[in-house]
């Protein structure tokens, strides 16, 4: 099939631009033609507050990546439709993580489905997001009207999707895969030197741009466990602050955690990831919301136990007491369950368990996902 991609992807850096490119890799490898139309713009600046939107690292070479879309310019979006259409693919696949994208890709996938040829498939990393604005639900229903599918990465999401579908489009489940383009793991003393950071001690990790949602406070007062302090175990939290640095600042203070928490306050290259997840006992995802996360498929891809709350998808890949822990949204519930991680030498058991829950997650499951979805929109447009 020919297949074109709409969305993130070189310049542009962050996990669904990874997402994009690890699955163009995947499509090609199964013989499929790929090609990316990404954007000349993503997002304005005064919605982006982080330090940039662009990554250093050279562009993948097996990839035909074109700059074409921008976010902001309805002339940009009409223009863009047109020269998709004409060329008439089997499949375009968008991706979809916030409403403030609806109006850009909703209108240039209703412009690609009148050759009646191209079926619009919509990836959707997040459908409604975890920080609601006025006119969300508005956005959310324009992309579902302009689509020929969907595929969902977690069951929750798919149950926003058919609050707004009235068609009954079709729908696909496929768990975010593995993402293992972060290259193999390498031991916990070769981490250990290249982060600087005292072998004899132990880390948790929380990985990722820091925002409200996703409850690195939380964290922060659990840690504050005195249990913690005697066990000697220190806090890593690496990621952009995406806002409210102070506030951080200002509760570490509060809670005497000053020089017991290891802060990266910055964007992680892909070739640095691994160092962060293999000097890290436990990954932890105190979120307040959620759908779906990446990093809880890199801590699959190095093996790394987790701990996430109980809210959005995240239980449904995290099995409870076999890969980690599933904890309630409060410091209590958090800091027990690393307590017992800890006292109880619980790193071994799920180990083990990891390597099997890991299997799951293939990238091949995804196309698959996709060409079923497709499959159906042609046998629903037969009827």
């Amino acid at each position: 099939m020919k297949i074109i991609f709409i969305g993130p992807a070189h310049p542009y850096r962050g996990g669904i631009a990874a997402f994009s490119e690890r699955l163009a890799h995947e499509f090609q490898a199964q013989g499929h033609d790929v090609e990316i139309e990404t954007f000349t713009l993503q997002y304005p600046s005064f919605l982006f507050p982080g330090t940039t939107q662009y990554t250093d690292a050279p562009a993948p070479q097996d990839l035909r990546i074109q700059r074409s879309v921008h976010s902001c310019n309805p002339f940009n979006w009409i223009q863009v439709g047109r020269k998709i259409a004409k060329r008439k693919a089997d499949m375009v696949i968008i991706m979809f993580w916030h409403p403030f994208m609806a109006p850009c890709l909703g209108t240039i996938s209703r412009i690609i489905r009148r050759n009646k040829t191209t079926k619009v498939m919509a990836a959707i990393h997040n459908f409604m997001p975890h920080e609601r604005q006025l006119g969300d639900k508005l956005f959310a229903s324009y992309l579902t009207h302009s689509v020929d599918g969907f595929v969902a990465m977690s069951k929750s999401v798919l149950k926003d999707i058919e609050l707004f579908d009235r068609e009954n489009k079709p729908k696909e489940f496929a768990p975010h895969p593995l993402y293992d383009n972060f290259g193999t793991s390498v031991s916990r003393e070769e981490s250990m030197k290249h982060l600087g950071l005292d072998p004899s001690k132990h880390y948790m990790l929380f990985f990722g741009f820091i925002r409200d949602y996703k409850g690195l406070d939380l964290l922060m007062e659990a840690f504050a466990d005195p249990r913690f302090k005697e066990k000697d175990i220190y806090l890593m939290v690496t990621g952009e602050f995406y806002n409210n640095r102070d506030k951080y600042m200002e509760l570490e203070k509060q809670l005497g955690l000053n020089g017991r928490i290891v802060w990266k306050s910055e964007f992680v290259a892909d070739e640095e990831v691994k160092y962060y997840f293999n000097a890290a006992d436990i990954v932890v995802q105190p979120y307040k919301s959620a759908t779906q996360s990446g990093v809880t498929q890199i801590a699959y891809h190095f093996e790394k136990p987790m701990l996430v709350t109980n809210v959005g998808g995240l239980t449904e890949i995290v099995p409870q007491g076999k890969v980690g822990y599933v904890t309630e949204v409060n410091s209590k519930s958090i800091a027990d369950a690393l307590i017992d991680f800890y006292q109880n030498n619980k790193a071994k058991t799920f180990a083990e368990h990891l390597k099997e829950e890991k299997k799951k997650y293939s990238w091949s499951n995804m196309v698959n996902a996709f060409i079923k979805a497709y499959q159906a929109s042609k046998e629903k447009n037969r009827k």
